[in-house]
């Protein structure tokens, strides 16, 4: 048995010596992890139950590159547990049978608990996940299942109710960046051995280009330094021995020295391998677009995006979609804007406009690029083709300038609250008349204050939704508003 463990041992240090970037990268305990804090950071739920060795089963739910087998490792890892991966797109149930009667064996002869991860849980039946109920019961394994889908769609009920659903999020750009820069100085799994050093505008393009997918950006940093050629001469005589570069991943190596470059290179006796922007665009097969995130490139190009928007011109406004996401604006960051013009430009004219946009920005955020450019090209068209009126923030702004000028008039007694002891004997919502007893549900009675009376705030000037509203305001009030 110990040589059929050595044997087994050899072959997964020479599997993880030979491993891509990717791979040798993944995190080894919850503190390595980057990004996810809202789950895994130090005092979260997960991370407790990890720290404390309470796992029970789970499901992770999130966008690829996200973090969900790194996770699933490290919880196996923390809680020195047995860890069986199965792929649901092509185990069957002889494969789960074999997983169940290995994790019996392990905690039958040394009392070891046993992670059966499945990944893509969503593509197993309704047959092959009540397969592993009793066995996530009775403790034979701990289930952890990952999906892209929503669990609560994909998942049977009997193992939801079982398991503890966490949602990861796309990795941001500075989750992406700091993963980038470990990598890049790490000795001991990453790429210091070659001696690289990699500039920022070219760190940041990988990182803005990946879309939140860590395993892509990683695989993209390793092709650009192994298949670009080393300097001719070091950068300089001396025995310093780097800038940031170690045997452990460490915080420091976020920081940006003078020179433009993230770090290094490592041994500057030595010749490196300089990663340029140009490296990084022909490993990743994308030109960087001229577009600064901070500069006046990036306020133009959002503002010709809106109003590109609020002239109804939705060809307009997809160009300026396309080279915002080419040049990797957060996705986020242009979907708040197409939220903020459902409101302010298309307003009352189709209230649904900002429920689409609403939906466009939620969706977003949990499913990422590339899928999140079709979200984001819908929302961008829905609101340029809708009809546009911006009545909601004038009749805003107007009310606020007569609340500043006049100050908090008294309400009319009869609007006010009378459930409160004591109430009707100050009067208060004594003569309130219940529109829902009237005819077509309106009656008329003062509901502004008695000095406001006869001011209008919203006044709908007939673009689409508008029309009905005048339209009804006539027929119950006998007028045109």
């Amino acid at each position: 048995m110990d040589q059929i463990n050595l044997f087994e041992y050899m072959s997964e240090q020479n599997k993880e010596s030979e491993s891509p970037l990717a791979a040798r990268m993944r995190p080894r305990t919850p503190d390595e992890i980057v990004g996810q804090e809202d789950i895994i950071a130090p005092g979260k739920l997960l991370y407790r139950a990890i720290m404390a060795d309470k796992i029970s089963s789970l499901i992770l739910y999130g966008p690829p590159g996200t973090g969900k087998t790194t996770i699933a490792k490290v919880i196996a890892g923390a809680t020195k547990s047995r860890f069986i991966s199965i792929n649901a797109t092509t185990a069957g149930k002889k494969d789960m049978e074999d997983a169940v009667n290995e994790a019996k064996s392990i905690l039958a002869m040394n009392s070891q608990k046993t992670i059966l991860f499945i990944d893509e849980i969503h593509r197993f039946n309704k047959g092959q996940q009540d397969f592993l109920l009793p066995f996530v019961e009775d403790g034979t394994v701990t289930l952890i299942g990952a999906t892209t889908e929503n669990p609560y769609f994909e998942v049977n009920g009997a193992l939801i109710s079982r398991s503890m659903i966490f949602e990861l999020k796309p990795l941001s750009m500075e989750n992406i960046v700091t993963l980038l820069k470990i990598a890049v100085t790490d000795e001991e799994r990453g790429m210091a051995v070659y001696n690289p050093y990699i500039d920022e505008d070219a760190v940041r393009f990988i990182a803005d280009v990946s879309g939140g997918d860590a395993r892509h950006a990683l695989n993209a940093l390793e092709l650009a330094i192994l298949t670009t050629e080393p300097d001719a001469e070091p950068l300089g005589g001396g025995s310093q021995a780097g800038t940031g570069a170690g045997k452990k991943q460490s915080a420091s190596v976020a920081g940006d020295d003078k020179s433009g470059m993230i770090t290094g290179p490592a041994d500057p006796s030595k010749p490196g391998i300089h990663i340029r922007l140009e490296e990084a665009q022909e490993c990743i097969q994308r030109k960087a677009v001229r577009y600064d995130k901070t500069g006046d490139n990036h306020y133009d190009t959002i503002s010709a995006f809106i109003k590109s928007m609020r002239g109804s011109d939705p060809d307009a406004a997809v160009y300026y979609l396309a080279r915002m996401l080419d040049a990797g604006e957060e996705v986020s960051f242009i979907a708040r804007r197409i939220v903020i013009c459902a409101a302010e430009d298309v307003g009352m004219a189709d209230p649904q406009a900002l429920v689409v946009a609403n939906a466009a920005f939620e969706a977003v955020i949990k499913v990422g690029m590339p899928e999140a450019r079709i979200i984001l090209s819908e929302a961008a068209i829905y609101v340029a083709t809708a009809p546009k009126s911006n009545s909601a923030i004038c009749a805003v702004d107007d009310a606020l300038e007569e609340v500043r000028t006049s100050g908090s008039l008294p309400i009319p007694p009869h609007l006010q609250d009378a459930h409160y002891k004591g109430a009707a004997k100050l009067g208060h919502g004594i003569g309130y008349q219940y529109a829902h007893d009237f005819p077509n549900h309106y009656v008329k009675q003062q509901y502004l204050p008695y000095e406001l009376d006869g001011r209008e705030f919203f006044r709908p000037d007939g673009q689409g939704y508008e029309n009905k509203i005048k339209e009804h305001f006539k027929k119950i009030k006998g007028k045109e508003n």
